[in-house]
């Protein structure tokens, strides 16, 4: 089977949802899975039920730097640092353990406030192994990342709780 690019994007919600959906499907088919984020905790409640299913990998780090827009130049660096060394594990373990399909949730987020090297995204998508599946989630994928996805589901929010003030409920936005 060849492996194909999915892009999950737009400001609706469900982009991570459709990844966690994936992973399950393509796990209980028998295939190896590799599940990771970016730019969250590693406290989002899938992740709950994602480490208890035979054949996904859960691979995240903690971190603590907050929104971009809180930080100081110095700790963009090391949050660069940081999700880039994240990123290279990601397909190290990728490419190692022969999984099926790869999730990098939020990677396209990552990729766009440049907490990722570029080049070692982009070059991973374009030389991975011939079978293996990516699925990517994020907002406003960039024209390169556009161009190399099979897939480009666009979720786009038209009415929100968030618009009146409710905040993201546990088990159903988090």
């Amino acid at each position: 089977m060849t492996g194909l690019i999915h892009v999950y994007e737009g400001d609706g919600k469900g982009k991570t949802t459709a990844a966690v959906g994936l992973a399950v499907r393509c796990a209980g088919s028998g295939r190896k899975v590799l599940f990771s984020q970016f730019l969250k905790s590693d406290t989002s409640n899938e992740l709950k039920v994602l480490k208890n299913i035979e054949n996904i990998e859960l691979y995240t780090k903690k971190n603590s730097f907050g929104f971009t827009f809180n930080m100081t130049d110095e700790e963009k660096i090391l949050a660069k640092d940081f999700f880039t060394n994240h990123l290279k594990e990601i397909i190290h373990l990728a490419i190692e353990k022969k999984v099926d399909l790869v999730v990098m949730d939020e990677v396209i987020d990552a990729y766009n406030l440049n907490m990722v090297e570029h080049d070692v995204l982009t070059d991973f998508l374009k030389s991975r192994p011939k079978n293996l599946e990516v699925v990517m989630t994020g907002r406003n994928p960039k024209d390169e990342i556009v161009e190399l996805a099979d897939y480009l589901t666009h979720f786009q929010k038209i009415k929100h709780p968030f618009d009146k003030g409710i905040r993201a409920r546990v088990g159903i936005e988090m």
